[in-house]
């Protein structure tokens, strides 16, 4: 059994990390470099780098900060925002990421996602899911793109499965009602997803408390929980959140 992954997440916008709730209103919540830093030393598995407007903006992810940013970092790191080739894939690659986050760009074009794979392994492509519950069809959740500000009809369970047919290593599930809001992760979206496919989910959007993440892993059937919010501004140390876990009996790396 592999031991459950504590990823802080750093949404990025104009080189500073911010933070809203359900993608708006976002709000200041440091320096990337420093709070990458931070979480490496405190002991977090690994650590994600969403440059968020990247996509909206099409332009390249801010590589430079990622090299910053990696020469800090001690753990694994995964990078996404505005990657729409392999090109840039190698790039981010060669400036210190271990892996890389694609979501917009593998809608428009699912054969990146096999592209990659086949040049740097599964195991470095993410495939990220913004997540909305449907107004149209009832239990069902749709594809957001373009950092959620575009709804599509893809069905976000079916699109997990083809994207691991076509090469995603992992899946960074966010749920777009629940980011944010510290309510807790939907966790009908991350089982409906985990147990559709066979590769790691990492759920995503909504931890206000430990108690959350633990539903995330045992309802939601996540490998791994993200969270921005309640590490960002000081509301739990990494060390409280797997102590916590490990207390409850999950595998974790203390």
């Amino acid at each position: 059994m592999l031991a459950k992954r504590i990823i802080p997440c750093l949404d990025v916008k104009d080189n500073r990390v911010v933070k809203g709730v359900n993608f708006l209103n976002l709000r200041d919540a440091g320096d990337p470099v420093e709070l990458g830093k931070r979480y490496s030393d405190m002991g977090a598995d690994e650590l994600v780098f969403l440059d968020i407007t990247a996509t909206i903006r099409s332009r390249k992810t801010i590589v430079e900060l990622v090299e910053k940013v990696a020469e800090n970092v001690f753990i694994p790191f995964t990078v996404g925002g505005g990657i729409q080739t392999v090109e840039q894939m190698d790039d981010l690659l060669r400036s210190g990421a271990e892996k890389v986050s694609m979501n917009t760009a593998a809608v428009n074009n699912p054969e990146l996602l096999r592209e990659g794979a086949k040049k740097f392994g599964n195991q470095c492509i993410v495939l990220a899911i913004d997540a909305r519950r449907s107004k149209t069809r009832p239990g069902k959740w749709q594809v957001c793109i373009k950092a959620g500000s575009e709804p599509t009809d893809i069905d976000v369970v079916q699109w997990a499965v083809k994207a691991e047919q076509l090469g995603a290593g992992e899946i960074l599930l966010t749920s777009m009602d629940a980011d944010g809001t510290k309510a807790g992760y939907d966790n009908q979206l991350n089982k409906a997803v985990s147990s559709a496919v066979n590769i790691p989910v990492i759920a995503s959007g909504g931890a206000g408390n430990c108690d959350h993440l633990y539903d995330a892993i045992v309802d939601g059937g996540a490998e791994a929980v993200l969270m921005a919010s309640i590490t960002h501004f000081g509301n739990y140390t990494i060390n409280q959140m797997k102590e916590y876990l490990s207390a409850k009996g999950i595998l974790v790396n203390l």
